[in-house]
């Protein structure tokens, strides 16, 4: 697994529905990829201007919404995933 520094998350997406609402099904090559993921390891937290750390406020197991753009693809054991800054998240899903 992974472990990522400082402000840095491990995240990993979230699969798109094949089918849509109406009943089309849609192939792969037309799906975006969906910016919702689940946070599989946190760092430690950025470092304040006083040297202190401030502790992340995303935790492991976390459903999160990102930028469509944010991060960076990376593929380890064949499974693919995203790191990206904890700024880079949007939102935490609350079901």
């Amino acid at each position: 697994m992974l472990k990522p520094l400082n402000d840095h998350i491990v995240v990993k997406r979230l699969e798109q529905e094949s089918v849509s609402k109406g009943g089309i099904i849609i192939p792969d090559t037309a799906k975006e990829k969906p910016a919702k993921g689940v946070v599989m390891a946190v760092g430690a937290g950025k470092r304040a201007k006083d040297g202190t750390r401030l502790s992340p406020e995303v935790k492991a197991g976390d459903i999160v919404l990102f930028g469509k753009y944010s991060g960076s693809e990376v593929k380890l054991n064949g499974e693919e995933y995203m790191i990206l800054r904890e700024d880079d998240v949007l939102a935490i899903v609350e079901e």
